[in-house]
């Protein structure tokens, strides 16, 4: 789409000023949550704020996804992307917040009204400042994170990361305290892999399991031998984990069926353990298969790859929380097996993705019915992506 450059001046503000309209921006989008690739008002909504500050280039570089640009004027440096993710899930929401979602079945039960909320902030402070800045500052407002093929790659293929230097992003999370920050270079967050697998064989009365290929006891057998990939097949050193979640076969109690499903995920951190994985799953499908008599058909598919945090971004980026939130708590994280497409722009340009406290013990995890966050919490996630700006588009030393 063509772009638009921004001429209006924007009011002065503070980050305690501009966090009132955070908030109100927060329950807005969590009032009106949209699934993957289906943001079209959410997105309406980002650019019609944006189009309010001064500084901006915007442009559409997908049809559910916003993209502002802002160059500094303190002189040249690098060229810094913000991301924020957009797109909610189906789940009926059961918070029973004064603005709980409005469309039934959907719900923004991970935080990306949040993160929204927050880059919108940003990029209210940071474009009636661009004096404050050196090099370029793209904010990416992103669709579809939740959905395979994620809109990360998306946005990677169309080309908003031709000529970026850094990319960070920020994710709150409900487990960690409100008041903790983690941020730490690595692994951080696993690739996500899947498989559907379909064992084939003969089927016949349940009184007479001599004259059939039973699938489910095949089935059975399978699902005990890939545990073995990770525990004995893997390096102990290597992180894998092999999940098989669904197992959908027959419909009597007395009738042994000629197939049995089976769907499952696998997760890993190293891309050459990642690569082995399907191999090695296949082999004991094989093996187990030819031992029953039966036959498979396989499908694996590639998910997001891991998100490995840059270790020289991830010191910048201590630094700067250390200065910027004195009473948060900046802390090494973990790494962790959930999944996440940031991981589409590091091919592209170093990053670090930042883990925000925002609810504590007792918080309902994310994807549940009755997640929320702590609105206390947006105030540091807008700061960091302030202070990110800022220090990440300074000249590299």
């Amino acid at each position: 789409m063509t772009d638009t450059t921004v001429q209006s001046n924007a009011a002065q503000a503070s980050p305690e000023t501009v966090m009132q309209e955070v908030v109100a921006w927060r329950r807005h989008l969590h009032q009106h949550p949209e699934l993957s690739f289906h943001e079209h008002e959410t997105a309406r909504f980002v650019q019609e704020q944006l189009q309010k500050l001064p500084n901006l280039t915007l442009s559409r570089p997908t049809e559910t996804s916003v993209l502002a640009v802002l160059k500094g004027t303190a002189g040249p440096g690098r060229t810094v992307l913000l991301r924020a993710d957009m797109d909610a899930l189906p789940i009926e929401e059961e918070t029973g917040l004064e603005f709980s979602s409005q469309n039934p079945g959907v719900m923004h039960a991970c935080g990306h009204d949040g993160h929204t909320a927050m880059l919108l902030g940003a990029a209210k402070l940071l474009s009636a400042h661009p004096e404050q800045l050196h090099g370029e500052v793209r904010f990416i407002f992103q669709h579809a994170e939740e959905f395979f093929p994620g809109g990360a790659q998306q946005l990677v293929d169309a080309g908003i990361m031709d000529g970026v230097d850094v990319v960070v992003g920020e994710h709150l999370m409900s487990p960690v305290p409100t008041g903790v920050v983690a941020i730490q270079g690595g692994p951080l967050l696993a690739a996500s892999d899947g498989f559907e697998l379909t064992v084939q064989g003969k089927g016949g009365h349940g009184a007479s399991p001599h004259q059939t290929i039973d699938p489910v006891i095949v089935a059975a057998h399978i699902v005990v031998a890939l545990q073995n990939v990770v525990s004995r097949q893997l390096d102990p050193m290597d992180t894998a984990v092999v999940t098989v979640a669904t197992i959908h076969g027959g419909n009597a109690k007395n009738v042994i069926p000629d197939t049995v499903t089976l769907g499952g995920t696998v997760r890993s951190f190293d891309e050459n353990v990642r690569q082995e994985l399907p191999k090695k799953i296949e082999q004991i499908i094989k093996g187990v298969c030819d031992t029953f008599g039966a036959t498979y058909t396989l499908k694996y598919q590639m998910g997001y790859r891991a998100t490995v945090n840059d270790h020289d971004v991830a010191r910048e980026l201590q630094e700067m929380a250390r200065e910027v939130l004195p009473e948060v708590q900046v802390v090494q994280g973990k790494p962790q097996m959930g999944s996440e497409d940031f991981s589409a722009y590091m091919t592209k340009a170093p990053g670090t993705f930042i883990a925000i406290g925002a609810g504590g013990p007792g918080a309902a995890p994310h994807h549940h019915p009755k997640f929320t966050v702590d609105e206390r919490a947006l105030e540091h996630g807008l700061k960091l992506y302030v202070g990110a700006a800022k220090k990440l588009t300074q000249p590299a030393k």
